[in-house]
């Protein structure tokens, strides 16, 4: 299922009107609508874990309020659009426009005389090239300490009588209790029905507190991403497992000049008085601190880039790094946002078509499996096939356990194995690692080795059995590009 899902799919949603008839035009209608629409993608996880400091760092905009506001208790749609605007919609079919304020720096949506509980949902439209091809929508904590609050998390992605409002789901761990495995398991049987979660990636949240923002803070968080995603492995609950600091990674992409120099002059400091002085950030934000750095702007660093992101930017400094734009990117780097976005490119990106086509046709199953009728069951039995055909699907878990589960390959063919399943991208010329305007006889010469090679790996005897899995997906991979060239 990719580039022909789409089509596939509108088919089987045609045929469906006709054998229906004008009984489920509703529900037809938004099966049909969902396959026009960008790639939903939800931001989930429980209280605090810093979604909304997430998603602004993932647009590299402050577009959704961190502060805890009423706003903050709604389930929020982000959409592109010509210019920003936030509209409520509450009591059913009613809407409200939503002003919008920055106080003191911080974003904030005005609900006027709406409360959380009036707010069906906000939506959010906003002129940010990230969301040109993918919505995001928020979501309150789900382990508020009210009910109602998590409650509303629950209805958009784990419907009891319908189908997941999200088409994948990023969600954010500070710990992986067993709330947070009852909660995946919920998300992968609504969005990923019987293949089970074909778009959820984690994220270790705040990934600099782990280290108590050590200067290896990252390290450590990476570490404890490995250990969730061998948990989440053995469930088969998640593809894969990224640590990310979103308040460095959000400080970086929105980097001020007056900021570089800050740390520029920091880096002056000597050593020891340095460390001193960020024994925590009240003790950095003092105002009778000698640092050369004004109050101000050392309580703004702390806010923004935390005791982490300070030592962080100091090293690179120190190390050679001259101007803001190569300081940002190296922070970006390492803040974890680039591995999280690129995990999101293969893993949703990349695949939107089928994930769309998929969450489409879970939604079509579910409304003629009330239908009666020959024809329903007909259609219905054509969707059943559509969703059987798992081996894009397999591809999606496959990239996800590589991250950490080692096949017995060389460093070599471990790389040629992830660029033929589609770890590099999925055009024909990506997986066989060609150039874009390579020939077909190229194509079909290299794709023909490809399944005759891995075909061979997956029968060796000596091989262990994940491996042999692996390369037997690989196989399936390089057929589907032979069987596509023309």
């Amino acid at each position: 299922m990719t580039g022909a899902a789409l089509d596939s799919a509108r088919e089987l949603i045609g045929a469906a009107r006709e054998a229906v008839g004008g009984r489920t035009r509703a529900g037809l209608d938004d099966c049909a609508r969902r396959l026009e629409e960008p790639l939903r993608i939800a931001l989930a996880g429980s209280l605090k874990a810093g979604k909304s400091t997430l998603l602004n760092s993932i647009v590299g905009q402050d577009i959704a309020p961190t502060d805890a506001t009423e706003c903050t208790r709604v389930v929020t749609w982000y959409r592109s659009g010509a210019t920003p605007t936030v509209t409520a919609r509450y009591a059913g079919d009613r809407t409200a426009n939503v002003p919008v304020h920055r106080i003191g720096g911080a974003l904030s949506f005005d609900l006027g005389q709406l409360t959380a509980a009036d707010v069906d949902r906000l939506e959010v439209q906003w002129p940010a090239r990230a969301l040109r091809h993918t919505t995001i929508i928020d979501t309150p904590g789900t382990s508020s300490l009210s009910r109602d609050v998590s409650a509303r998390t629950l209805r958009m992605l784990t419907p009891e009588d319908g189908t997941s409002g999200a088409d994948a789901v990023v969600y954010l761990l500070r710990t992986l209790g067993a709330s947070d495995v009852d909660f995946l398991g919920r998300v992968a049987a609504h969005v990923g029905g019987e293949s089970g979660p074909l778009g959820v990636v984690g994220v270790v949240s705040r990934a600099d507190e782990v280290g108590a923002g050590r200067i290896d803070a990252m390290s450590s968080a990476r570490e404890v991403a490995d250990r969730f995603a061998t948990e989440l492995e053995r469930t088969g609950l998640c593809q894969a497992v990224v640590p990310v600091a979103g308040l460095l990674a959000l400080g970086a992409r929105t980097l001020r000049q007056a900021e570089f120099e800050a740390f520029r002059a920091l880096a002056e400091v000597p050593a020891d008085d340095l460390q001193v002085a960020m024994l925590s950030a009240d003790r950095f934000a003092r105002p009778e601190s000698p640092l050369p750095v004004d109050v101000d702007l050392r309580t703004q660093l702390a806010h923004r880039f935390g005791l982490f992101g300070i030592r962080l930017a100091v090293t690179l400094v120190k190390l050679g790094t001259q101007d803001s734009p190569t300081l940002a990117a190296e922070l970006v780097e390492r803040s974890g946002l680039d591995e999280l976005q690129q995990v999101i490119d293969v893993q949703f990106g990349q695949r939107a078509d089928q994930l769309k086509a998929h969450s489409a046709l879970l939604a079509l199953e579910r409304l003629l499996a009330h239908e009666p009728g020959v024809d329903a069951e007909r259609v219905l039995t054509s969707v059943k096939q559509a969703l059987s055909d798992g081996h894009g699907f397999q591809e999606i878990r496959l990239l996800g356990r590589l991250r950490s589960t080692s096949v017995t390959l060389d460093d070599d063919d471990t790389r040629l194995l992830q660029r033929i399943v589609g770890g590099q991208g999925v055009a024909a010329t990506q997986r066989l690692g060609l150039e874009p305007d390579s020939g077909v006889e190229q194509q079909r010469d290299l794709a023909l080795g490809a399944v005759r090679y891995w075909r061979a790996r997956a029968e060796h005897p000596l091989v262990d059995g994940f491996t042999a899995r692996a390369c037997a997906v690989a196989a399936r991979s390089a057929e589907g590009v032979l069987a596509g060239l023309p």
